[in-house]
């Protein structure tokens, strides 16, 4: 019972940071007209952080 209270912990945690790292002031620094072959620095953070997020859920989970 106290390893599954703890996962779901976890995941609360991580969902909080990735609201907050998905919001406006924290995405409005990667909205700039720079980009990395060819990708919109706006896009490889969204897309990279969901991706970490992703992996974040999956080791908590199976772990």
């Amino acid at each position: 019972m106290i390893k599954a209270t703890l996962t779901g912990q976890r995941l609360v945690a991580l969902f909080l940071l990735g609201w907050v790292l998905l919001n406006y002031p924290t995405l409005s620094m990667f909205d700039v007209e720079r980009a990395w072959l060819g990708v919109p620095a706006i896009y490889l953070y969204v897309f990279g952080l969901w991706a970490a997020v992703i992996a974040l859920m999956a080791w908590i989970i199976e772990r």
